[in-house]
C-alpha cells in the first residue's frame, strides 16, 4: 500500500504528473476520498505555506504546488462522478466579488464533495446577486463565500444583505472565511457562520447539512 504522505510531498514539489498519478493510485488501493483530500492535498498545502512564510521558496513555487494539486483534485473528481456516492446536502461556494485566487476555495470544494455534499462551484469574483442565484435555484442549505483581501471583505455583508432580502436566510446559511476575516467581523454583518480553515470550514458546512437533513426540497 502507498503512504499518501507521498501525495503531500509530490505536490510540495510541484510534480503535477507524479502527484496526478499518486491519486489515481491511491483511488485504486481503495482509500478513503476523504484522507487523500486531507493528508495529500490539505496537508501539501499547508506546508507550502509555511514554507512561504520561513522564505524557504517564491512564489513561482507555490504555483506549481497549485497546479499539482488541481491536477490531483481532478482525479478525485473523476472517481467521485464513477461511483454512487449520494449526496448528503448542497453548498453553493464562491470567491467574492474582486477575488480571483481560488486554491483555498477549491480545497474547500473538494474537501465537501469527499463528504457526501454536493457542491455549485461559483469560481472566483462572484457577485452577492450570483450567491443568491445560486442558492435559490439549487436549494443550496449553505452559502461559502471566501475572501483574502481586506479590501473585498464588505462583499461579505453585501451577500448578507442580499440572501435576507431574497428571504432565504431561514433554510439557506451563510458562512464566511478568508484570510483576514474573523469571528467578530462575522457576528458584525450578521453571518451565521465563519470558520478560519479549510478543515473546520467543511466540517462546519458538512455538520450543517447533515444537521437538516439533505436538501431543501427534504425540508419543504
Amino acid at each position: 500500500m502507498m503512504d499518501l504522505n507521498d501525495i503531500s510531498l509530490c505536490l510540495q514539489n510541484g510534480n503535477a504528473r507524479e502527484t496526478s498519478a499518486l491519486v489515481t493510485k491511491a483511488i485504486e488501493e481503495n482509500y478513503d476520498i476523504e484522507s487523500i483530500v486531507k493528508k495529500g492535498f490539505v496537508a501539501g498545502m499547508k506546508a507550502v505555506a509555511e514554507r512561504y512564510r520561513q522564505h524557504e521558496i517564491i512564489m513561482p513555487e507555490i504555483c506549481l504546488a497549485r497546479r499539482a494539486m488541481n491536477q490531483g483534485i481532478r482525479q478525485v473528481k473523476l472517481a467521485l462522478a464513477a461511483s454512487d456516492k449520494q449526496w448528503k446536502g448542497t453548498a453553493v461556494i464562491g470567491m467574492v466579488s474582486g477575488e480571483n485566487e481560488e486554491t483555498t476555495k477549491n480545497l474547500i470544494s473538494i474537501m465537501l464533495e469527499s463528504m457526501g455534499i454536493r457542491v455549485i462551484d461559483l469560481g472566483p469574483s462572484v457577485s452577492a446577486d450570483r450567491f443568491v442565484e445560486a442558492a435559490i435555484a439549487e436549494k443550496a442549505q449553505i452559502i461559502i463565500c471566501s475572501a483574502m483581501l481586506v479590501s473585498t471583505m464588505p462583499r461579505m455583508k453585501l451577500l448578507v444583505r442580499a440572501a435576507t432580502a431574497a428571504g432565504i436566510r431561514n433554510h439557506t446559511k451563510i458562512l464566511i472565511t478568508g484570510a483576514p476575516v474573523t469571528e467578530q467581523y462575522s457576528r458584525l454583518i450578521g453571518a451565521d457562520f465563519y470558520a478560519p480553515d479549510v478543515e473546520r470550514v467543511a466540517d462546519k458546512a458538512a455538520n450543517y447539512c447533515l444537521q437538516t437533513g439533505g436538501s431543501q426540497e427534504k425540508q419543504e
